[in-house]
């Protein structure tokens, strides 16, 4: 695994790669292409992807790396990984389009199919959400401020999530901003008959899995596409706060998101706060 040094590197590398993505955000022209699925493209998921490569190689380990914007090596050489990096570069880029400030940087640590590391840095609110199962996950504020002296230091400057525990009067649901669909009304509405009351709430990116594991949400339920990059990192925070992300509509099944798959599109899935 990771020593302290490297651990604080990784933490380094996902600012670095949001403050190279404000820089875009600030500008006039985002480069904006499509790529071969028709989504959006630009100049910020680009220059983030190369920070991340260039922080990542430079670790005491060299695990492989796979990210959505870089070389995808066909499953007979992916099969191989024990242990690899999985990226989004820029996680929301219709969200960075649309200049809400709804979109993250993603990057995970992936040993035998689980996220047991991950990192999610928030550029516009230089937020950072950091953790996995055997560190539990944190949430640190101003996280590009200051110069803590070890991975230790910085996590004991933030919060241990969760921040907030269920209520068992009501439940919160976080939804898609941009992929609602009728499985996700027909799920909604299955929890408001057994709950009575749903209060549902919309954001983008990965923010929806850190707000299942800061507390904030109790459930998200994702019945649209996602890569196995949009998740990982959020899913092992979702894990390290105490949660699971399963791909069943049942809260007590044990059939865990699974990465490194052979074909990378994940399945429908749902991330419950308490697992």
């Amino acid at each position: 695994m990771l020593s302290d040094k490297d651990l604080l590197s990784v933490i380094h590398t996902s600012v670095n790669a949001g403050k190279a993505i404000l820089k875009v955000y600030g500008s006039s022209d985002f480069q904006i292409e499509k790529k071969s699925d028709a989504s959006p493209l630009t100049i910020a998921d680009k220059l983030s992807h190369q920070t991340i490569e260039k922080g990542l190689t430079s670790l005491t380990i060299d695990y492989p790396i796979l990210s959505e914007e870089g070389k995808h090596l066909g499953y007979d050489d992916r099969k191989k990984w024990e242990m690899f990096w999985l990226v989004d570069p820029l996680d929301g880029t219709k969200e960075f389009i649309k200049r809400n400030g709804e979109f993250t940087v993603n990057i995970a640590l992936i040993h035998n199919k689980k996220p047991v590391f991950g990192v999610v840095y928030v550029p516009v609110s230089d937020t950072l959400y950091v953790g996995g199962e055997d560190a539990g996950s944190y949430k640190i504020e101003k996280a590009s401020e200051g110069n803590p002296a070890s991975f230790k230091a910085l996590i004991e400057s933030g919060q241990r999530l969760p921040l907030y525990s269920s209520k068992n009067d009501c439940i919160t649901a976080v939804a898609s901003r941009s992929h609602q669909t009728p499985e996700t009304k027909q799920f909604l509405d299955s929890l408001k008959a057994k709950y009575g009351t749903v209060d549902v709430t919309s954001a983008g990116s990965s923010l929806k899995l850190c707000l299942v594991a800061e507390g904030t949400a109790d459930v998200y339920p994702r019945f649209a596409p996602t890569m196995e990059w949009d998740t990982a990192a959020g899913h092992a925070l979702v894990v390290g706060s105490g949660g699971k992300v399963i791909y069943s509509t049942n809260s007590t099944s044990d059939r865990h998101l699974a990465y490194n798959k052979e074909d990378l599109l994940n399945p429908w899935f749902i991330a419950w706060r308490n697992g």
